[in-house]
This record gives structure tokens, C-alpha cells and sequence, in this order.
């Protein structure tokens, strides 16, 4: 049971190019199965990067070949009326070239012909409080540095034995 949904869900996620939610999938499968039953098994579950390659891997051995490449990049999803935390906290955003308060994510994507999969993330928790000299304001920090994550995620792909070019 827990692994259709986990089925059905991330289906739902993949083929979803809107705004994804726990009912909208729940209306999609005509109420077979509640949004309560997704929300449960989102919120009593910690996914991990290692969950997603158990996942992924069968569709990656099936598209991988020596051209294929890593991809990585980072996103933020914006939170800014939720509470402050060290998921939920303030992070500086390339695009619009300033901080946005919302949850970063470092993913890994292995690209090949025509086809795209994640094969590792992770969350960037900034755990660490400390003050501001200057401003005397409280602020965040990771104890990892995205470019320390991603040569950890780097390790983990290659002992995934993961073909890619250099």
C-alpha cells in the first residue's frame, strides 16, 4: 500500500507542470485514494537522496551511457509566510539577485539523450545561529557549504557506479 502511493505520487509529480497538491492527485485518481492518506505519507516519512536513487535506478541503468553528464544546480522554493527555521530560513536567490526566506535544495540530474533524471539532493539546513556585528541581527548558517554537498553528492553517484563523462 505505501509503496503504490509512493508510485502514484511521484507519478503525479513528474507529469505535473502546475501547482502539485495532496487533493489534486487524490481528484486525479477520483477519490480512490484521500489527500489525507498523501499527507500522511509525506509527513510520516523523511525521504532521503538514497530513497530517490533506489527509485530512480532502474530508469537511469536504463538510459545511461558514456555521454551522459551530471547536472547540478540549486533551487528555492519560496516560503515567505511560513514560520523561520533552519529549512525555512533566508537564502540568497541568483535569479532575482537578492535573499528570498524559503527552503533550498541542491539536486543532482543525470542528463542522457533525451531524458533527465534526479539522482540526488540535498536540503540545505542552515542550523547554526550567530549575530551580525553590524546589524545586530540574528542570522543562519549551514554547516556545509553547497560546494562541500556537492562533492559529497559527487562521491555518492560514483559509488553508485553512475556512467558519466568528465
Amino acid at each position: 500500500m505505501k509503496n503504490d502511493l509512493i508510485e502514484l505520487y511521484s507519478d503525479y509529480l513528474l507529469s505535473s507542470s502546475g501547482k502539485t497538491t495532496a487533493a489534486g492527485v487524490s481528484e486525479l485518481l477520483d477519490n480512490v485514494y484521500s489527500h489525507d492518506q498523501f499527507t500522511r505519507l509525506l509527513s510520516n516519512n523523511e525521504f532521503t537522496s538514497r530513497d530517490l536513487w533506489l527509485y530512480v535506478k532502474p530508469v537511469v541503468r536504463q538510459v545511461e551511457c558514456s555521454d551522459g553528464v551530471l547536472i547540478f544546480d540549486d533551487t528555492i522554493q519560496e516560503k515567505q509566510f511560513s514560520k523561520e527555521n533552519a529549512l525555512n530560513t533566508w537564502h540568497f536567490d541568483h535569479t532575482k539577485n537578492r535573499t528570498v526566506k524559503g527552503i533550498n535544495l541542491l539536486n543532482a540530474h543525470y542528463h542522457a539523450g533525451d531524458a533527465s533524471i534526479p539522482v540526488a539532493y540535498k536540503l540545505i539546513e542552515k542550523t547554526i545561529l550567530y549575530t551580525d556585528l553590524k546589524t545586530k541581527k540574528v542570522r543562519r548558517y549551514a554547516e556545509q557549504t553547497k560546494n562541500e554537498m556537492m562533492r559529497e553528492m559527487l562521491m555518492i553517484c560514483c559509488h553508485n557506479q553512475l556512467m558519466f563523462r568528465s
